[in-house]
């Protein structure tokens, strides 16, 4: 299978990888807000972490086990203070950074190669689309908990907010 051959490539050049990924990071304004919030040698570590078993996770990883990374990963970085399209725009250039890599080894020189892509590219896309589907529930749920928590440790807020839903608006109505 040349899409296995691909992801093989991929695999032997994960420091390389991952490299790559944070220098396209660091001169991105959109990632940022991870970098500031999320030491370094974490985004490396979990970037070589994917580059390394990228055949493992396109092959043989089920949609509950890469939910279950994933929504571990978005519940760290929301209790990291990341924000959520950060968190996206880096598992984006994730991706984005495989793509480049491959082409600057002359993947796409002939048909064969081509197929191979295409169909590297449909597993990539599903794996990265899950893993942000993934990461964005994780993320939802922490900072979910995080303001139910809130509310739980300040009777006060949470009374003046039980009221403030009771009164009338200012157009004399009852809330509904």
């Amino acid at each position: 299978m040349i899409a296995l051959r691909l992801a093989r490539l991929i695999e032997a050049h994960p420091d390389q990888l991952a490299e790559g990924l944070l220098r396209k990071l660091r001169s991105s304004a959109r990632a940022q807000d991870l970098l500031q919030k999320v030491p370094e040698s974490e985004v490396r570590e979990r970037a070589y972490e994917i580059y390394r078993n990228l055949s493992d996770w396109l092959l043989n990883k089920t949609e509950p086990e890469i939910g279950r990374v994933y929504v571990q990963l978005g519940r760290r970085r929301a209790e990291q203070g990341v924000s959520m399209s950060s968190l996206c725009w880096a598992i984006m250039k994730t991706e984005e950074n495989l793509w480049e890599y491959l082409e600057s080894q002359g993947v796409r020189e002939n048909a064969m190669d081509i197929l191979g892509s295409l169909e590297l590219l449909r597993m990539l896309d599903q794996f990265f689309d899950r893993a942000i589907y993934y990461a964005t529930l994780g993320h939802e749920t922490a900072k979910r908990e995080s303001q139910t928590k809130d509310m739980q440790d300040f009777p006060l807020l949470r009374e003046s907010v039980r009221v403030l839903s009771l009164a009338p608006t200012p157009e004399g109505r009852e809330r509904p």
